[in-house]
Formats: C-alpha cells, sequence, structure tokens
C-alpha cells in the first residue's frame, strides 16, 4: 500500500505553543500535545464548518474561527499513545492556491518561511496528482487503441500499476 503523500514528501509544520499544524491539499492536521496519560473521556473537541474548540480536562487549549470553511461532518479527532490529539479536518475548497496561512482567523499563523514551504508542497502535491491522472488516461487511450476489450485494458491497466508500484518502492 502506497503511503499518504504527508509521509512520502515529508510534511511543512508550523510549530505551536501547543503542538504544531500543516496541510495538504484536501486536509488540514492538527496535533496536540497533551498531559501523559489523558483519556478520551477528558477530551472535549468540537469541529464545526469554521470553527474548531479543544478543551482537555475542562482547560481550553484551542479555540477560534478556522481560517478557511471545512467539511464539519468529516472532521475526526484521535487520543494517541495518551498524549497527543490528532486532528483531521477536511478543507472544502481543495487547490493547490487554497493554502492556508493561519489555522485560525487571527492565531497560529506560519511564518513567511513556512507560508513559502506550504505553499511548495501543496503545488508539487496537484502537480504529483495531475501527471498520475494523465498517465492513466494516456494508459486508457492506448490499451483503447490497441483494441484490449474493456475487461482486458482494466485488468492490464491494474497490472501495470501495481508493476509501477512496486519498481518505484
Amino acid at each position: 500500500m502506497a503511503a499518504p503523500f504527508e509521509e512520502r514528501s515529508g510534511v511543512v509544520p508550523c510549530r505551536t505553543p501547543w503542538g504544531r499544524w500543516y496541510q495538504t491539499l484536501e486536509e488540514v492536521f492538527v496535533e496536540v500535545h497533551v498531559p501523559p496519560g489523558t483519556r478520551a473521556k477528558d477530551v472535549s473537541c468540537s469541529l464545526q464548518s469554521r470553527h474548531l474548540a479543544l478543551a482537555v480536562g475542562g482547560r481550553q487549549l484551542l479555540q477560534g474561527k478556522l481560517f478557511d470553511s471545512t467539511i464539519a461532518d468529516e472532521g475526526t479527532w484521535t487520543l494517541e499513545d495518551r498524549k497527543l490529539i490528532r486532528i483531521v479536518l477536511m478543507k472544502t475548497n481543495r487547490d493547490a492556491g487554497n493554502c492556508w496561512t493561519s489555522l485560525l482567523e487571527n492565531d497560529y499563523a506560519a511564518d513567511p518561511w513556512v507560508q513559502d514551504q506550504m505553499q511548495r508542497k501543496l503545488t508539487l502535491e496537484r502537480f504529483q496528482r495531475e501527471a498520475s491522472q494523465r498517465s492513466l488516461i494516456t494508459a486508457y487511450i492506448l490499451f483503447a487503441r490497441v483494441g484490449y476489450g474493456r475487461e482486458s485494458w482494466v485488468k492490464r491497466l491494474l497490472s501495470c500499476a501495481m508493476e509501477t508500484y512496486t519498481v518505484g518502492q
């Protein structure tokens, strides 16, 4: 199985007093360090389209209006190793040009260097996706030209994709 894009290309994090946040074309990730031994029942997390609130043990750690809108129903949070809360927000605008400059509207802004690196990463991600899509379209056209039936070209395309994935590892 292929690793997620952020693992293959590295993340460009924006460090904060409570942890860090970073983004891909589709998602914004928030990692919050909490006291070791924190239990899920101690966590209160509200994920709305334009608002985020996180409290642990009754203490507010993060709250405010998000930089841009997200798909509220697809936002999730997890408690990892009882010491890290990871929040994943799904962006509604998934353009490479939609690089969030801060996590919240007036808080946790990336410095200019980090912002530039984030934008570069999103542009690279977009180009990689487009190249992959172009490869699939080209393969479809080639298989159609050489007369593969629909099932045959799908099987052949999957075979080629597996060969490419294995070689790329």
